[in-house]
């Protein structure tokens, strides 16, 4: 809308599937203006360590000009052994040019009604409204009265109890690929996704015969052959991926890895 360019700086598996100081310093110039930054993140379920975070801080305190939009939209959604840390939290001082974006869809399981918010300095959100004001203003008027009511009811234990199943479900479905031959996963800390590294089977050939040529073409052959719906790595910028969800039941989630190795299974080695 303002005629900015998107530069994605790749965030590998090396990595954590995280940004890193070194990397950030890379691309800036003096043209950025933001830094998107979203911990736990989707599609990986990476979660940033309040050094990392520190880290990215101290390059930024060299930007002045650099504005930070902290997506916690999986902010309660986690794995670890506490909650993970806040940008705001290991750099306070990045405070008057951080906007924080989060929403009820994840934390509340109320996906389909499309409510969220923005928290920043004044002049920002003011800004925003002028834009806001035009494209949102629809917003139904049931969602906001159930997210009013879901941030301000004394009882959360819903938060927590979503927050364990999810975590039950993270084991289940990452002990269950790794057994699965030609896949690699890294076990996510947060959000509700397993992102599966299926470089092995690239190369792959059909029963029928066609090669599995691309993470798309073994995307599509989950679902042909087993009935299985994954999202391919190149819509989230990384290949060879596939993402699952594992916001299904447990029933459901122990017969979809069941259904992906037999999938793999009928893969054949390439002559």
């Amino acid at each position: 809308m303002n005629d900015g360019t998107p530069v994605v700086v790749p965030c590998d598996e090396a990595s954590g599937f995280k940004l890193t100081a070194h990397a950030l310093e890379q691309v800036l110039t003096p043209r950025t203006r933001w830094l998107i930054l979203n911990s736990p993140g989707n599609p990986t379920g990476a979660i940033y360590s309040r050094d990392e975070l520190q880290a990215l801080a101290a390059v930024l305190r060299g930007h002045p000009r650099v504005a930070v939009l902290w997506d916690e939209v999986y902010e309660h959604i986690w794995f670890c052994d506490a909650p993970p840390p806040h940008l705001l939290h290991a750099a306070p001082d990045l405070r008057e040019r951080t906007l924080l974006v989060n929403g009820v869809s994840k934390t509340y399981a109320m996906t389909g009604w499309r409510v969220g918010w923005g928290a920043g300095p004044e002049p920002l959100a003011r800004a925003m409204t002028v834009i806001q004001s035009q494209a949102t203003s629809g917003a139904n008027a049931i969602g906001q009265a159930a997210a009013a009511a879901a941030l301000q009811s004394d009882d959360q234990r819903f938060v927590g109890e979503a927050r364990a199943a999810y975590a039950r479900r993270a084991v289940l479905v990452t002990e269950a690929l790794a057994t699965v031959p030609g896949l690699v996963v890294l076990p996510p800390q947060g959000a509700f996704f397993v992102y599966a590294n299926c470089t092995a089977l690239i190369g792959r050939v059909r029963p029928g015969g066609s090669v599995i040529s691309s993470d798309t073409d073994f995307v599509d052959w989950l679902l042909e052959a087993e009935g299985v719906a994954v999202v391919d790595g190149p819509s989230y910028g990384l290949s060879p991926y596939i993402r699952l969800s594992i916001a299904a039941s447990d029933a459901v989630l122990a017969q979809a890895v069941q259904r992906i190795a037999r999938a793999v299974a009928a893969l054949k080695a390439p002559e």
